[in-house]
């Protein structure tokens, strides 16, 4: 059997992908909207600790399936939010302004958990960032 040929080449280690990690829905009436996704998906939802007014939305689904967040309507036609795991969100709102994007909200903290930045695309859609870090204050 022939020898393969030794390559000096360095291989590059992949990142990981990004993937969705986390949506908010925003709503009006929080209690209507809970009582809407709760019988339409079954999901459980609950008031978020030391947030009164961010509720937790549990999908069921375990740790195969992403939960969210219901929080009340900051703007007009607010629409749903994904979120998409990155490893850093500096470099990502970076690489964001870079492709044409626009960054809408500066990476923000929620503590003990990490960073979010909301950003819009080059078709006007939003979404954000999360960059997961227990020491974000």
């Amino acid at each position: 059997m022939a020898k393969r040929p030794s390559t000096d080449k360095k291989t590059k280690k992949a990142e990981c992908p990004a993937s969705l990690v986390w949506f908010d829905i925003p709503a009006d009436d929080l209690p209507r909207a809970k009582k809407f996704y709760s019988a339409l998906f079954g999901w459980k939802i609950s008031r978020f600790p030391a947030m009164p007014d961010y509720w937790h939305i549990d999908t069921g689904g375990g740790k195969a399936t992403l939960d969210g967040g219901l929080l009340p309507r900051q703007q007009p036609r607010q629409p749903i939010t994904a979120y998409v795991s990155v490893p850093s969100v500096d470099k990502a709102a970076a690489k964001v302004q870079k492709l044409g994007g626009t960054v809408c909200k500066p990476k923000t903290p929620v503590p003990g958990m990490g960073y979010f930045v909301i950003c819009q695309d080059t078709e006007s859609n939003t979404f954000a960032l999360w960059e997961m870090n227990p020491q974000a204050k």
